[in-house]
């Protein structure tokens, strides 16, 4: 929880806040370090520290409220982390909004599995995912909610529970060495040496490649701690996930997963009444464990994710 962590809890006083946005302004060309991390200190202590509320009051709360909990804990901390690597954010006002649509009317049938949200060229989605994970331009023009949730490692017993796995786990955080089971070269359509070749980029260094009957053995020069797709890490168990089907080969982080899915719900949460009302009395469809399962993870997962966020930049002289 985000309440509990150390790097959060050492940002809570001015001197320190500012001392670490000196030190992430200093590497930072054309920029007036000692200025800038005076001016913007109190925003950025501010954004984490209502982070911090939203989440902890989301803790509390019923389920009826979670979602837009959520999703302004996690916008909140997200600003703190962009003042780290764009001094002058919000460089303008279209940086606002919040950078994605969904459908203003629900058609009949409505599941929340099957909507579909639509990335917009400007806003906060856009613009953090280009400055925070170096993703521009974003792969997909819109995504169903299945997609996203098929690609949090968390999710993934919920899928199997109906036999429809959409990960598999090709390694762990502890170690340099990932195993890719070849049945995957068919669901992904690619031949052993071409689906090497298409993972290479999104991995650390490879130092050595295993070619086996039942497995490919792939050694990395360092580990893998990133959870950014095509690999996504489990936050608890430090298992690396990837995916099955080839449609979910998704080079997005997860934070941005998250955003999406919270964005959607607090759309449905606060102008939804009817059909939020029905589905958390009457548990109608698939959509309600679903989601249940999605916000106990986002509520501990995005503050972890967010909090090495910002530590990396201690790392990084």
């Amino acid at each position: 929880m985000l309440e509990n962590s150390d790097f959060y809890m050492y940002l809570t006083s001015q001197q320190t806040a500012q001392n670490y946005l000196l030190h992430c302004y200093k590497q930072l060309e054309e920029t007036d370090a000692e200025t800038k991390s005076y001016n913007n200190c109190s925003a950025f202590m501010y954004y984490l520290d209502h982070g911090r509320r939203f989440y902890e009051i989301g803790h509390e709360v019923d389920i009826f409220a979670k979602p837009v909990l959520y999703f302004y804990g996690l916008t909140h901390v997200l600003k703190a982390c962009l003042l780290t690597k764009r001094p002058d954010y919000p460089e303008s006002t279209t940086l606002l909004s919040h950078g994605v649509t969904t459908r203003k009317r629900k058609k009949r049938n409505y599941t929340f599995m099957n909507d579909e949200v639509k990335v917009q060229q400007k806003g906060l989605f856009p613009y953090f995912s280009k400055y925070l994970f170096t993703i521009d331009p974003i792969p997909f023009e819109k995504i169903k909610m299945e997609d996203l949730f098929s690609v949090i490692p968390e999710m993934q017993s919920f899928f199997s529970f109906q036999g429809d796995e959409k990960m598999t786990m090709v390694g762990t955080v502890n170690s340099r060495l990932l195993q890719f089971p070849v049945w995957l070269m068919d669901t992904h359509h690619l031949t052993e040496k071409a689906f090497v070749k298409r993972i290479e980029p999104f991995l650390p260094q490879i130092q050595n490649i295993d070619y086996q009957q039942s497995s490919i053995y792939v050694e990395l020069e360092r580990k893998l701690l990133s959870s950014k797709g095509p690999f996504f890490i489990h936050i608890n168990e430090g298992e690396i996930y990837f995916p099955i089907h080839r449609n979910h080969f998704l080079p997005v982080s997860e934070v941005m997963v998250h955003y999406l899915l919270l964005y959607n719900l607090s759309m449905l949460c606060r102008y939804e009444a009817e059909w939020w009302g029905d589905l958390l009395s009457s548990k109608p469809e698939l959509d309600y464990p679903f989601i249940v399962q999605f916000l106990k993870v986002t509520a501990n997962k995005i503050p972890k994710l967010l909090e090495r966020e910002l530590y990396q930049n201690m790392e990084n002289d």
